[in-house]
């Protein structure tokens, strides 16, 4: 499944927070209200690749080029992953396994879930 919402990756929260509005937390509730709102789900053996946009001021043939390229730069991998669990599972301690875990350059931001195979 495709799903056209920008990955986040997950805070450090304090109890401040609730009062503070800090942008990285808000930017974060709303990655997690769009989550359940699109009906996200999480399962053992699932693959999660995290497409994140390219910069718009980047040429076309860079563009190009890194299209589906690995992305090496912030946010981490496990941030992003820390983020869709809490956002989509009540407790994701019932995860104990996940295919391959991908961050890639796309042209959309988007999260592609594949359940597992039978």
């Amino acid at each position: 499944m495709i799903y056209e919402v920008t990955p986040v990756p997950k805070p450090r929260q304090t109890r401040a927070d609730v009062w503070k509005k800090r942008p990285c937390v808000v930017r974060y509730r709303e990655f997690a209200d769009r989550c359940r709102e699109l009906g996200m789900m999480v399962q053992n053996g699932d693959r999660i690749s995290f497409l994140i946009e390219m910069p718009r001021i980047w040429s076309a043939k860079k563009r190009a080029a890194l299209d589906g390229q690995p992305h090496q730069q912030r946010p981490d991998l496990d941030n992003l992953l820390k983020a869709l669990m809490d956002a989509v599972l009540p407790e994701d301690c019932s995860i104990w396994h996940l295919g391959h875990v991908t961050k890639r350059w796309g042209a959309v931001a988007a999260i592609i879930i594949v359940p597992a195979g039978p």
